[in-house]
């Protein structure tokens, strides 16, 4: 397998490779946005070693201390024209900054890792926020829990297996109801153990 360390962004902790925005999480809002839960996933080039590169990335870039990840899984491409299969996976984060920021950093951290494509198009690395502890926020630029993935196996499976009692902050649902809603769950298959992968 390739070289999977990414860049270190640890010297700029609060800010975007080159700059330093503000904005870490307010004082209190730990406990409401913790823990985070993040998408990974990528379709292009080495995706293994991509989707590796930037979990490693989540946690050198400042935007909080890792807590797990989940095995990989390969899966089939959902609501995409043809295009090869993606290998995803899901990391569960206690974040240090506000939503806004959060996303900002994970938008950085594809461009940095080489991202061209765009919504639903192939695509070198692709970050989504899944959850943020209890929080449900709704704006033009971010809407959370991500307002699709709870028809997603490929979140829901990998998720499940990080967090088994994880219970979605908008419905209630557990991730196994969750689950049960969408079965069969078809075109996910694990190709690498969490202890392979842990970081």
């Amino acid at each position: 397998m390739s070289d999977t360390r990414g860049p270190d962004l640890s010297t700029n902790r609060y800010g975007d490779a080159g700059s330093v925005p503000s904005g870490a999480a307010p004082k209190g809002a730990t406990r409401v946005m913790s823990p985070a839960f993040v998408g990974v996933g990528a379709n292009l080039g080495d995706k293994e070693a991509s989707v590796l590169r930037a979990v490693r990335m989540l946690e050198s870039s400042g935007i909080g201390r890792l807590i797990g990840v989940s095995s990989l899984y390969e899966t089939e491409p959902v609501d995409c024209p043809p295009m090869a299969s993606f290998v995803n996976a899901v990391a569960e984060i206690e974040p240090l900054l506000c939503p806004t920021d959060l996303l900002k950093r994970l938008q950085t951290i594809e461009k940095l890792s080489g991202r061209s494509g765009g919504h639903n198009e192939p695509r070198e690395i692709d970050l989504d926020i899944i959850t943020l502890g209890t929080a449900v926020i709704e704006t033009p630029d971010l809407v959370v829990p991500h307002p699709r993935y709870r028809e997603r196996t490929f979140v829901l499976i990998p998720l499940r297996e990080l967090a088994p009692r994880f219970e979605c902050p908008a419905t209630g649902q557990t991730v196994d109801e969750l689950l049960a809603a969408i079965a069969p769950c078809r075109g996910v298959s694990r190709i690498s153990s969490r202890q392979t992968i842990y970081v």
